[in-house]
């Protein structure tokens, strides 16, 4: 079942029944005002009584997953907390290709002064990226760039602040991970409202063999190095790592971050011993090793962009850019090498980081809402996966576009 509602979510989410959908993921305007659009900066994310009606339509113990911006998400997720929702967690979705929106400072100065700055050199500019995001080039050229001026400062005030700027480059955005209050316990509310957990074992990382113990003794779950030495425990084999809050996109930005290692290693202890299910000494415990070696990115979900995911099914479309000009002034997009495309959307998250968090909330042939739909990214990872599909968008254009995403993902 698909559902594409018109309309503003503060109004549409009241046609929706109480107790109605199994999980929400959402990528909420961050309130910024980014690429001049005015439905990234109306408040609709800060307003609470959004985040009390999806409260209302997500089953008891549902979960929210909602996408933040780095200076914006504190007064998002404490929208969502106050209306009733329960934070128990924070994802980071890590990013290489973010652009960096920093103003000169230098520049600045000498342009309020009137004074012309010598021209020092030429670099590449910027090129679009897989993702709905632009990369910063200085090598080979690329299709898309553009040349800039390298200059220098004309006054001795803009001379002082050369290399001066305004804002760091962007690499993560944050998602808060919050649920609707159980009626009961997790085993009780489960079992009535088939919602409440977290799908680990679909969301496993990678497929080495991992090896975990659990203790009989008092239900304590830790590592046999550890204060349950002695005590009965069973091991497990699990088919990959445990899913952490942290998610990146595989970039070489991202990758270079990890240092290489030999992975799943569980090292001796002195005086550590393997038991067995009576409690029985078998031996001395010693090291195991999934075998595995690389960058210890392997370690967390990678998410990779699809060159054709954003503007798959959308043949016929009319390519448009995101805006005509920043709203900082800092020149036309056309300028900066931003290419026009089917799907003009700003903000464009890869399908295979939604089909993730889709996957980690939504029990199987659930239903997701997405009261934030844009182009529909969360409609065709839901679809992907067998969940059914509610999304509420404001903008006639934009919903037209999720529309055909969402069903050339069908076909």
């Amino acid at each position: 079942m698909i559902e594409l509602l018109l309309g503003d979510c503060r109004e549409r989410l009241k046609d929706l029944p109480d107790c109605s959908v199994d999980s929400i993921v959402t990528d909420p305007p961050y309130e910024l005002g980014f690429m001049g659009k005015s439905w990234d900066a109306s408040g609709v994310a800060y307003d609470v009584e959004v985040w009390q009606e999806c409260l209302r339509v997500l089953k008891h113990g549902g979960h929210l997953l909602s996408f933040g911006g780095s200076r914006t998400y504190h007064r998002m997720a404490c929208a969502i907390e106050d209306a009733g929702f329960q934070i128990r967690d924070q994802i980071m979705w890590v990013y290489g290709s973010g652009f960096p929106k920093s103003l000169n400072i230098s520049k600045a100065i000498d342009k309020a002064a009137g004074a012309e700055r010598e021209v020092t050199g030429e670099r590449r500019g910027v090129v679009k990226g897989t993702g709905g995001r632009y990369n910063w080039h200085t090598d080979e050229a690329s299709t898309g760039q553009t040349i800039i001026q390298d200059t220098a400062p004309a006054t001795a005030e803009a001379k002082e602040w050369d290399g001066w700027g305004t804002a760091l480059k962007p690499a993560h955005e944050p998602i808060v991970l919050a649920r609707k209050p159980l009626v009961g316990t997790v085993a009780n509310n489960v079992l009535k409202y088939g919602v409440g957990g977290i799908n680990i074992d679909r969301c496993r990382v990678g497929n080495e063999s991992v090896q975990t113990n659990r203790y009989n003794a008092k239900g304590d779950m830790t590592s046999f190095h550890g204060s349950q030495a002695g005590n009965s425990y069973v091991s497990n084999i699990h088919e990959g790592r445990f899913p952490a809050n942290f998610i990146h996109d595989g970039s070489d930005e991202v990758l270079e971050l990890f240092p290489d290692t030999k992975g799943g290693t569980w090292n001796t202890t002195k005086g550590a011993r393997h038991f067995n299910n009576d409690g029985e000494p078998t031996g001395y415990a010693t090291s195991k090793s999934d075998g595995s070696t690389g960058s210890a990115a392997r370690f967390f979900y990678c998410a990779k962009a699809s060159k054709k995911d954003r503007n798959e099914g959308l043949d016929g479309f009319a390519e448009k850019r995101p805006d005509e000009r920043t709203t900082t002034g800092m020149g036309t997009f056309d300028e900066k090498g931003v290419a026009k495309q089917a799907n003009h959307h700003p903000t464009v998250k890869p399908t295979d980081l939604m089909r993730y968090l889709c996957r980690l909330i939504t029990p199987p042939n659930g239903t997701v809402l997405d009261p934030f739909t844009g182009s529909g990214s969360t409609g065709k990872a839901a679809v992907l996966e067998g969940f059914s599909f509610i999304g509420v968008e404001q903008s006639e254009e934009y919903i037209a576009i999720a529309k055909a995403r969402i069903e050339s993902a069908t076909k």
